[in-house]
């Protein structure tokens, strides 16, 4: 349905659209003359005169992408050569800009392709030459692999040097595995003992099996198009972390994963040994239909319909995932090996498949004070182009009816790990927890913030309420719980602050001058940066997250993994407040939150994980490690054992009473792999210490008395 909230960003695209369209066909300036250059060419215009906040498209915006994409197609710094590198940036360094707006043909990327064309051949001799021969663990070396603040190596023997570091320390890590693995089975039943020798030789076979895995990738999976994309992506990503380049094929993976709905043949894969094999077949779906593939099978080629099939040799799973999804009731056929040799071409038409998994669910947590209830939600989904298909705020709102059925004195929403998704749905499932009112206020480049607001009078849920995150909540559940803090509504529990992702993004097709997708898309999809949310008081949640009422220890508290550890992200700012009123019984959250430190302060497990934090990050952290045996196990001994003593804790702590409701009851009755999943999952809740601590600051909400009224 058409919604007026979203007519400025539509005239935006279109008016941006029709400019792209003079542009490309040559008005002020020379057309493009290959699809290379009418890529770059719109998502230049698309970076200047429509995302939020553009850097300047001049030269030394070309050397940051210079130095990126080279960054990006050789991390490790083990391929190319320093006089490569120097070559590429006389020529090119500075160029870059010109090609991304349209006064340059398309010539670095090409470029770099040409040399390593010449590079991988080289660097492969050497890493076979390499892992042909013993590691001598014993020596007292070390490697540095902090390889950003390296130079390319300047010749073929400092070159062949690295990777006989890299190759032994990757070495060690699977020997010292093969080390632990064989003294905790001494005594053991079918126990054979092997030498170092042979556990060292055993270990380098495994590295020489995953460097094959990865120079096949890189001969026969990444084409001319593939190094493409991934230049296209490094420019776009250079103006902000969330800026996207999309391929078609990518564009659809991501609306699969977006909307928790695909067409595809129903069966999971896996990577084992080099090759794609079948996992689980879904009951009632294409694979289980044929009655030719079943679990094991290897997957050698894929094939649209009649069209010439794919060869998977080289390829990851997801890329054989992207190959097998396509449109509804289309061909696919697979050319699979059995396990007793023999090779099938199995044809089957797509179906709908439906990844419930990511949609809402709940269950209650009995305790001695009352009657938790629990809403897990992994993502904001939502299926723009189905009017009828799951949307997060329609689900979360049916889990409360059930919880309130059963008469909950409280509720926890579970947005752990949540990546975000639809903007439509937070203002709306932020309605059913308060009145109406503003929810989120978006910004766009020219400065006029937008209110988004709840428009429903009706309070679906009045009670208790605890919102969890963590570090990588984001976007859309930053939005959430800052509105539920902004209206005092509930408490927000977790890690100190959320991941930091402001930032609003719509998708532009690139050969689509009015904006409009299209399945058959050519040149790909620009996920562009057009807007920024700001808190109903007033503050971004870029940059800084959402900082939680209750903050609970955790692993990944030092870890850079927020928004504010990438030095491309737009910076925090604030605008003025929208006009709101505060939940008329909002808690007073002081004695909660010290009832919750006292509890904390007086919990082994969560000091333990306090302490080891800190010493756990030192460690994953650190540039220099040792590549002597004897020295690594030390360390590694050390790192296991923090790990160790909080997953044997968290183990010994009292277990949660996780049901599920009645209603539930009899959800997957007719598909078996779904109920062990759900029945894993409950599981899971029962040790979750984190869940533990939140339930019991919803109960000490259910018991408090300090209410206090905003007239």
């Amino acid at each position: 349905m058409f919604n007026k909230r979203n007519l400025p960003i539509i005239l935006m695209v279109l008016g941006c659209g029709i400019f792209v369209a003079f542009r490309s066909l040559g008005f002020g300036g020379n057309p493009p003359a290959t699809k290379y250059e009418k890529i770059l060419r719109n998502v230049g215009v698309m970076l200047e005169d429509v995302h939020y906040s553009p850097k300047n498209i001049d030269d030394k915006f070309s050397k940051e992408v210079f130095n990126k994409y080279l960054g990006e197609i050789d991390d490790e710094k083990d391929i190319l050569l320093k006089s490569d590198i120097d070559l590429l940036s006389s020529k090119y360094s500075t160029k870059i800009d010109d090609e991304i707006l349209g006064k340059a043909p398309v010539q670095f990327e090409p470029a770099v392709a040409e040399i390593l064309k010449k590079r991988i051949p080289e660097t492969e001799l050497i890493y076979k030459e390499i892992l042909s021969h013993p590691f001598d663990f014993s020596k007292d070396e070390s490697i540095n692999t902090d390889y950003d603040k390296m130079d390319f190596p300047k010749n073929d023997t400092e070159r062949k040097e690295a990777w006989r570091k890299r190759l032994k320390y990757i070495t060690l890590q699977r020997y010292s595995d093969l080390l632990e693995q064989q003294e905790n089975s001494k005594g053991k039943e079918g126990y054979v003992e092997k030498t170092n020798a042979q556990l060292e030789k055993e270990a380098r076979d495994k590295v020489s099996k995953l460097m094959d895995r990865f120079y096949e990738r890189l001969k026969f999976k990444y084409s001319d198009d593939d190094r493409f994309n991934m230049f296209v992506e490094t420019i776009v990503q250079a103006m902000d972390p969330h800026t996207d380049y999309f391929p078609p094929v990518d564009k659809r993976y991501f609306d699969e994963q977006m909307s928790g709905r695909f067409f595809g043949i129903g069966a999971t894969l896996r990577e084992e040994d080099g090759n794609i094999k079948i996992g689980e077949l879904i009951t009632g779906m294409p694979a289980w239909k044929s009655g030719q593939i079943a679990s094991g099978d290897i997957i050698l080629k894929v094939g649209q319909g009649n069209q010439e099939p794919v060869d998977l040799t080289g390829y990851e799973t997801e890329d054989a995932i992207k190959l097998i999804r396509g449109g509804k009731g289309t061909e696919v056929r697979l050319t699979i090996r059995k396990p007793d040799g023999s090779i099938k071409v199995v044809p089957m038409m797509r179906d709908e498949i439906v990844q419930d998994e990511t949609f809402a669910k709940s269950v209650i947590v009995n305790e001695a004070k009352g009657k938790i209830g629990y809403i897990y939600l992994p993502e904001f989904y939502a299926d723009f182009d189905n009017q009828k298909a799951n949307r997060c705020s329609i689900d979360v709102a049916n889990e409360l009816i059930k919880l309130k059925n059963e008469k909950v004195d409280g509720i926890v929403i579970d947005l752990r790990n949540n990546g975000g998704g639809s903007l439509y749905d937070v203002v709306q499932m932020v309605g059913l927890f308060v009145d109406q009112g503003p929810v989120v206020q978006v910004r766009d480049r020219d400065g006029k913030p937008q209110i988004l607001s709840d428009h429903d009078k009706t309070v679906l849920y009045d009670g208790p309420l605890a919102v969890m995150v963590n570090e990588y909540s984001a976007s859309a559940s930053e939005i959430f719980a800052a509105a539920i803090q902004d209206y005092k509504r509930g408490v927000i529990i977790g890690s100190s602050s959320t991941y930091g992702k402001g930032t609003v993004q719509r998708n532009i097709d690139l050969d689509k001058t009015l904006g409009f997708a299209d399945a058959s898309n050519d040149l790909g999809t620009i996920k562009l940066t057009l807007q920024k949310f700001y808190r109903i008081n007033g503050g971004s949640t870029q940059l800084r997250g959402v900082a939680s009422d209750v903050v609970l220890p955790d692993i990944l508290e030092y870890s850079k993994v927020r928004e504010k550890d990438n030095p491309d992200a737009l910076p925090w700012d604030e605008i003025q407040k929208a006009n709101y009123t505060p939940w008329k019984y909002a808690y007073n959250l002081n004695p909660i939150i010290s009832a919750s430190e006292q509890r904390l302060k007086n919990d082994s497990v969560f000091n333990i994980i306090r302490a080891d934090a800190a010493i756990l990050n030192q460690q994953t952290d650190k540039p220099v490690h040792s590549l002597n045996v004897d020295k690594y196990r030390e360390e590694q001994k050390k790192f296991r054992s923090k790990i160790k003593e909080i997953e044997t804790l968290s183990k010994s702590s009292k277990e949660l009473k996780v049901e599920t409701m009645e209603v539930d009851a009899h959800k997957y009755d007719n598909d078996k792999d779904k109920a062990d999943r759900y029945a894993k999952w409950t599981k899971s809740l029962q040790k979750d210490i984190w869940l533990g601590e939140a339930v019991k600051v919803v109960d000490d909400m259910v018991a408090s008395k300090s209410l206090v009224y905003n007239k």
